[in-house]
């Protein structure tokens, strides 16, 4: 039986690591509001040092359509310029000699549906993810049989790893119903 929690917790987590990444990847897609999110993983050459932008300069949205980048030191601000273009974030950096500001255009309804189809796709992903989770987890609590587990506690144990994915995939579903509307809305 306690092998059984063992495994149960160790899908648990595994599963909360999937919902993780899932709002790693879909916090990259976009929904037309300027959030410092959108620079992450970009690099800047800070003194010959790949440097996340973060570390080179501060971030912030005085708006909702507006990213303003303000380098630590003024003769960084054509690194980071530099670094921001060749992301292929598709934002165009304005330079006023002090900040780099990114205007975020309003999303065509065209866009707005190319977006949820990628987002989609992040959420099937993550529900495989889960999935995989149950039947790595099915696998090694059946093993337990040979080491003199009863059929009940196996069959116990397996309902409720089944429970546990039912519960997080309807956390992926509703995570996809957020972010399509919050896509969706103009």
């Amino acid at each position: 039986m306690e092998e059984i929690e063992f495994y149960i917790d160790a899908a648990k987590e595994t599963m909360d690591g999937a919902l993780k990444h899932l709002a790693i990847e879909l916090s990259k897609i976009r929904a037309g509001k300027a959030t410092p999110s959108m620079l992450d993983g970009i690099q800047v050459d800070y003194y010959g040092m790949m440097t996340p932008l973060t570390g080179a300069a501060s971030i912030s949205t005085p708006d909702a359509r507006t990213i303003l980048v303000k380098p630590f030191e003024k003769k960084m601000i054509q690194e980071c310029e530099k670094a921001i273009r060749n992301s292929n974030i598709g934002l165009s950096p304005m330079n006023d000699g002090e900040n780099i500001r990114l205007n975020i255009p309003p999303l065509t309804e065209e866009r707005r549906r190319e977006l949820v189809k990628r987002v989609k796709g992040e959420i099937e992903t993550a529900k495989i993810n889960v999935r995989n989770v149950r039947q790595d987890a099915n696998n090694n609590i059946k093993k337990l049989k040979n080491d003199g587990a009863s059929e009940d506690a196996i069959k116990e144990g397996e309902e409720r790893i089944q429970q546990l994915t039912n519960s997080y995939i309807a956390k992926v579903e509703s995570t996809f119903a957020d972010k399509e509307k919050d896509i969706m809305s103009v």
